[in-house]
């Protein structure tokens, strides 16, 4: 929070706030099909953050975030991680990346360790710049 309270900043990022979480959804989940994934994914996230921030202060845009940000980037690192996990088990190369489909309430979706590993990238964006965000925010 900046100086005055501006009530039109507040309600505009206020509304966009949740939009901003969807749309990175949505990129994450086009990422292993199609250009997109899970660094873009991180970065619309971490708009909202910063918005968020820029709008109500540091302290209300911590409260929004999932988990503190070094949790988040940690998470993000470990999911990685995990995503490389069963092409070992498989005996193939760390990363090597298995896809399928999978019936869910009689829709099949496609499936991809891909998907884990680009939640991971997503998870490490949001939680690493979130971080710096909000450091900056103490600052000022």
């Amino acid at each position: 929070m900046i100086g005055r309270r501006e009530v039109l900043v507040e309600q505009l990022v206020g509304r966009l706030y949740r939009p901003l979480l969807v749309a990175a959804l949505v990129v994450w989940l086009r990422g292993h099909n199609a250009p997109g994934g899970g660094f873009i994914a991180g970065l619309l996230a971490v708009a909202a953050t910063a918005g968020y921030a820029l709008a109500f202060g540091e302290r209300a845009a911590r409260a929004r975030l999932p988990l503190r940000p070094e949790s988040l980037t940690a998470v993000g690192v470990a999911l990685g991680v995990l995503a490389g996990l069963p092409a070992v088990v498989a005996g193939r190369p760390f990363l090597t990346h298995f896809s399928g489909e999978i019936a869910v309430a009689g829709v099949t979706l496609p499936w991809s360790t891909v998907m884990l590993f680009d939640l991971g990238v997503m998870c490490c964006v949001w939680g690493g710049l979130a971080a710096l965000v909000l450091a900056l925010g103490r600052r000022a």
